[in-house]
């Protein structure tokens, strides 16, 4: 696994040194977190920029999330897990981000896999599934691309493992595509209709190494170079009825739409956690490498009022970009906690929210990653910084979905006070 450091100690041989924090910008507490969170922090830290060259599978770093006990934060305490708050579990997302964007997607999506299992499992299921996420550390993959319509699920007659007494078991056939963390995983979760209505669409979680389950090392994009979002092959999967999870599954209460929601943030947590790396890395190169503009007569970069002006014009569009996602995640935490009494108008607002912090997150952090470069100068362009990783994990993931829809989402309820309506991406 990778190196594990006590926390405060930075890593010895690193050819990168990770994210310095200065006091006066970045306040981190975690609470009983904090060892854990930071430990796992500098192992990630330690070959980030060289991984996001090479791309592939971060195998070692993947195992220092395994190791670190993180991956159980969003189980229940009924199921065992620390049951711990949503806006936690943001700022953590937030923190790996900084120093490894890729990273902290596949933590971030394990997470979202987990609460699928919350917010669609019936009883038994989630027993079963959160129960051995805890006792067994499972990492959990997906394929679950809403947009990708290429897998399908077919009734097949004969014995399968339901109590229900109605006898037979599904077969999946077909292929997702932009399946994060699908590699390397326990358990996947995987979308796919089981009729000829594409509405008729549900989830089903089942061992990443059963038979004709192939996934694929086709994942070659610009940025988040190591979140193995390729895509994963379905071959006479056999999928039993009691592995489609449900009731209460993927509608019929606005409870259940609130899946969409917490993926939404762990966007934001993303965009906002590079925006602060890249800052934070420009920071460190001012102080030590920077060079004030030969007709400044000054001696200091940090000196220079159009350095200053630059750095207050970041570091206002990053604070108010944390502000709002901070207030989104405490609006989603109480509407979590509503449970089924979560009404559609409460998590229509919930929405307009959420999409207020990622058009702003998405713009500050696209704003911030390019424009290091302009208080850095030419030198910090070159390839043995990664400086450029920053911008390039933004661009691909601010891509996810349409920002385009969510602010016409947000201009419409502006002027008529209509919520958007629930959908795969909204």
């Amino acid at each position: 696994m990778g190196q594990l450091l006590k926390l405060g100690e930075l890593p010895q041989n690193a050819t990168t040194a990770p994210t310095y924090t200065p006091a006066h910008l970045v306040q981190r507490d975690f609470g009983t977190l904090s060892e854990a969170v930071e430990n796992t922090a500098a192992a990630l830290a330690l070959t980030a920029t060289e991984r996001d060259r090479s791309g592939g599978t971060a195998w070692t770093e993947r195992q220092a999330l395994r190791d670190s006990g993180l991956l159980k934060l969003s189980v229940p305490a009924a199921f065992g897990g620390p049951e711990t708050p949503w806006p936690t579990i943001y700022k953590i997302i937030r923190r790996f981000a900084e120093v490894d964007s890729s990273l902290a997607h596949l933590f971030g999506f394990q997470h979202l896999q987990v609460a699928s299992v919350v917010l669609f499992g019936n009883p038994e299921q989630k027993s079963l599934y959160l129960g051995k996420t805890v006792s067994e550390n499972w990492f959990w993959g997906n394929a679950t691309n809403g947009l990708d319509t290429r897998a399908t699920l077919t009734l097949r007659e004969g014995e399968g493992n339901d109590d229900s007494g109605s006898g037979g078991y599904y077969e999946l056939n077909g292929i997702k595509s932009f399946c994060s963390g699908a590699t390397g995983s326990d358990m996947i979760n995987i979308t796919a209709p089981r009729s000829a209505d594409p509405a008729d669409r549900v989830f089903l979680s089942i061992p990443t190494s059963r038979t004709g389950v192939k996934v694929l090392d086709d994942w070659d994009n610009l940025g988040q170079r190591q979140t193995d979002s390729g895509s994963v092959t379905f071959d006479k999967v056999r999928v039993e009825k009691n592995e489609v999870l449900g009731p209460p599954g993927t509608s019929g209460t606005p409870r259940a739409t609130l899946r969409t929601l917490v993926s939404q943030l762990i966007l934001i947590e993303i965009y906002i956690g590079n925006a602060q790396g890249a800052l934070l890395n420009a920071w460190k190169y001012t102080h030590e490498q920077g060079r004030p503009w030969f007709t400044s007569g000054l001696d200091r970069a940090i000196d220079d009022p159009f350095t200053q002006q630059h750095y207050g014009d970041l570091w206002i569009a990053l604070r108010g970009a944390i502000a709002l996602a901070e207030a989104a995640a405490l609006q989603l935490q109480r509407a979590w906690d509503k449970g089924d009494d979560l009404t559609a108008e409460e998590r229509g607002q919930l929405a307009v929210t959420i999409y207020e912090a990622k058009i702003a997150a998405a713009r500050a952090a696209l704003d911030i990653t390019s424009k290091i470069f302009e208080v850095m100068g030419a030198r910090a362009t070159a390839a043995k910084y990664g400086f450029d990783r920053f911008w390039r994990n933004v661009r691909v993931h601010t891509l996810h979905d349409s920002l385009d829809y969510k602010l016409k989402d947000i201009g419409q309820w502006v002027l008529t006070g209509e919520v958007p309506v629930p959908s795969i991406y909204s």
